[in-house]
């Protein structure tokens, strides 16, 4: 089975939102190896959106049943983003696999997850 999970956001919020809180308020959304990875604001609005679209393909949203921190991206060697969960959610969420799609148009940032369960 598969479900599809999407968000938007404005990348002018997330600019305002690295101007006031710096590094620290990355690290709420954002590991130290993701923030590594991440060289504009429009990378980081875009991995705020990947992840909140992972949420919604999960369909739980950020919760304690999933966290910032429990979904994982990281970079193909050709440069896409890549998208994993902790070991412990893949195996509470029954997951095969997850993609991910990230664009930028206009201000704004647009991830796309599907995630593949396995059958039960």
């Amino acid at each position: 089975m598969i479900e599809v999970g999407i968000d938007l956001v404005s990348i002018k919020r997330i600019e305002l939102f690295i101007q006031r809180f710096g590094e620290k308020g990355l690290l709420r959304f954002l590991t130290p190896q993701e923030i590594a990875i991440t060289k504009t604001a429009q990378n980081v609005a875009g991995f705020w959106a990947a992840k909140e679209a992972c949420s919604k393909a999960l369909k739980c949203g950020i919760s304690k049943e999933l966290t910032f921190y429990d979904i994982l991206i990281s970079k193909s060697p050709k440069g896409a983003p890549l998208l994993t969960l902790t070991q412990d959610k893949i195996i509470a969420f029954n997951l095969h696999s997850l993609s991910l799609s990230i664009t930028h148009d206009n201000g704004l940032a647009i991830a796309i997850v599907a995630a593949n369960f396995k059958i039960k």
